[in-house]
């Protein structure tokens, strides 16, 4: 599935970069997120994956998913996930109206930038919101009060607004501009600890004190023996205690 990257300018580095037309049918956009995590898994090292979401020249149909059987979204469900475990940082840049496939992007991306007039809305068929799996994401986003007032009250948001709920890392009318500095930014972090620190953070919502500690403090360990091992200062170790 070919991919248009849009946004590839040098200074953005040497990750995947890919733009989502949300005109396209579902199978096309599974395909193209699949393509984009293809190549952020054979990168030699890790990089920044980047996603333009939206035009503002042209609205995406309100009817999301379309005309399709469970096994289509479930594909979908499947190749969302998947980005979202990268072990690489991804960003997305949204613009246009934002409903359907970009919100459950948008969602499952690490760091989100929003063009100053962009518009989040939920989906919805006939007077019913669509029951997928950014619901779920929402309430780990946004906590269930939250969540549920936008579900059940207005279904869409402006940027101020989605910025404000932490929906929206940032909202800047330089989109470019501010994607670069983001990727220069992020570009320096090792892949294998994002997934870690991200992983922290999505089980620290449901996850008990105790449980989590165990979690923590092995990632805790792994972060002094790398500070250790980089010559950067940390305290010394107890006496008599010997290294793993």
């Amino acid at each position: 599935m070919q991919t248009t990257p849009r946004l590839a300018e040098p200074s953005y580095g040497s990750g995947p970069v890919a733009t989502i037309d949300l005109t396209r049918p579902l199978a096309e956009l599974t395909g193209v997120v699949n393509s984009v995590c293809d190549q952020a898994e054979s990168h030699p090292e890790p990089a920044p994956v980047i996603l333009d979401v939206g035009d503002p020249r042209h609205t995406p149909s309100p009817d999301w998913p379309g005309a399709v059987d469970i096994q289509a979204v479930n594909r979908w469900e499947r190749a969302v996930r998947r980005l979202e475990r990268l072990t690489a940082v991804t960003v997305v840049a949204a613009r246009g109206t934002c409903r359907g496939p970009a919100l459950d992007l948008l969602l499952a991306t690490d760091v989100r930038i929003g063009a100053t007039g962009l518009r989040l809305e939920l989906p919805v068929n006939d007077g019913y919101i669509w029951p997928g799996m950014s619901l779920y994401r929402l309430v780990r986003h946004l906590g269930l009060g939250q969540a549920r007032r936008l579900v059940l009250g207005d279904t869409a948001l402006s940027a101020r607004r989605a910025c404000e709920l932490g929906l929206l890392d940032q909202v800047d009318d330089d989109v470019h501009g501010a994607v670069r500095a983001a990727t220069a930014r992020l570009g320096r972090l090792s892949g294998r600890e994002i997934t870690v620190r991200r992983q922290l953070l999505l089980e620290a919502a449901t996850a008990e004190y105790d449980d989590a500690l165990g979690l923590h403090l092995a990632a805790c360990d792994r972060e002094l023996r790398r500070l250790r091992e980089s010559g950067a200062p940390t305290a010394p170790e107890p006496a008599g205690r010997s290294r793993a």
